[in-house]
């Protein structure tokens, strides 16, 4: 049977621009017809894949996102071969994780390979280089890509290879779009810049002038794993498995976004979350905030209407779950306590 992980959280952010739009602007959404801030899964997953949590739980078992594989190993070619030969051989190796063009050295679209792939990658031009360049069996390239079976991050997140489909992973953890649970106004930021070396004789105008925009927020964001799929997909690891999860619930609880962090020093945590598990339907109670939450105290108007919804749901499905908690603003519940629970068997 299946068992799915839920994990809800609010997260509070002082003025910020976590995640820009095409031009520039905090990305944004209708919800229950007001505009909300938007921090989108994409931004979301990137900055939790990539960081410290993940490196110092999972560093071995991190994968590698790139088109750059003909960068990668022409480097070891070229130090047994000519340019002409190492170039020729590195585009037919960067081939099997995509298409390039013209023997370029870069595939088209971006492929994402586990530590074992990569390590079967240059250990292959290597010996390449060794024995003067000779063409690689088609059993060698076919070896190149296989399954992902050692990689947390493709496991939870999953890969297409337009190349190889064979190859694929459906992800075992899907991330929603972060909603503020109030409405927002976009504002601007008016800023000049002094140029240091501009002497007094000279007009008093800034060296430069512009504006950035930004919001404030508290952010509902929600985060669902199918442990059984990530289990699966981790070859049935079930250590690695319980390393994964508590990487993973630690970089949501305490990882932000790295948007203008510069600029706004936006680094916060989780103020409320709650793990949910079991092998009901899951779903998710970003409904809670249909209504716009108001008031003086967002956050804990926001905890309110998300623990209504959640017992309200529960009693008339009848598939209340066991689950895990803590509120920063009512001093109650630890981290540690929640990622115990989510990460356990």
């Amino acid at each position: 049977m299946t068992t799915f992980l839920q994990l809800h959280f609010l997260t509070p952010y002082a003025p910020s621009n976590l995640n820009r739009d095409d031009l520039g602007r905090p990305k944004t959404a209708l919800f229950g017809g007001s505009q909300r801030l938007r921090v989108s899964s994409q931004s979301l997953k990137r900055a939790w894949r990539t960081s410290a949590a993940f490196e110092s739980e999972l560093g071995e078992h991190l994968g590698t996102r790139t088109k750059r594989f003909g960068d990668l190993v022409l480097p070891i070619l070229q130090k047994g071969l000519d340019e002409k030969k190492a170039k020729k051989l590195a585009s037919q190796l960067a081939a099997q994780f995509g298409a390039v063009k013209d023997e370029g050295l870069r595939t088209e679209q971006l492929a994402h390979v586990t530590p074992e792939e990569k390590r079967h990658l240059e250990k292959l031009a290597a010996k390449l280089a060794r024995e003067d360049g000779r063409a690689p069996t088609e059993d060698e390239l076919a070896s190149l890509v296989g399954n992902a079976k050692g990689a947390a991050d493709i496991a939870l997140f999953g890969r297409m290879l337009a190349a190889k489909a064979e190859f694929n992973v459906e992800a075992a953890c899907q991330v929603a779009h972060a909603i503020s649970i109030h409405k927002v106004a976009i504002e601007d930021d008016y800023f000049t810049a002094v140029d240091d070396l501009k002497s007094d004789e000279e007009d008093a105008g800034a060296g430069h002038v512009g504006t950035q925009e930004f919001a404030s927020a508290v952010l509902y964001q929600y985060v669902c794993v199918d442990r059984a799929l990530l289990g699966e997909n981790l070859g049935g690891d079930e250590t690695l498995v319980q390393k994964t999860l508590r990487a993973l619930g630690e970089a949501c609880l305490t990882v932000a976004p790295n948007g203008k962090q510069n600029s706004f020093a936006s680094r916060s945590r989780a103020h409320f979350a709650l793990v949910e598990k079991g092998s009901a339907q899951p779903r998710s109670l970003a409904a809670a905030f249909l209504r716009p939450v108001a008031g003086d105290d967002l956050l804990a108007q926001g905890v309110k209407a998300l623990q209504d919804t959640r017992e309200k749901l529960d009693a008339i499905y009848g598939d209340a779950v066991p689950s895990a908690s803590f509120d920063a603003s009512a001093g109650t519940g630890t981290k540690k306590a929640v990622l115990d629970f989510f990460a356990e068997a």
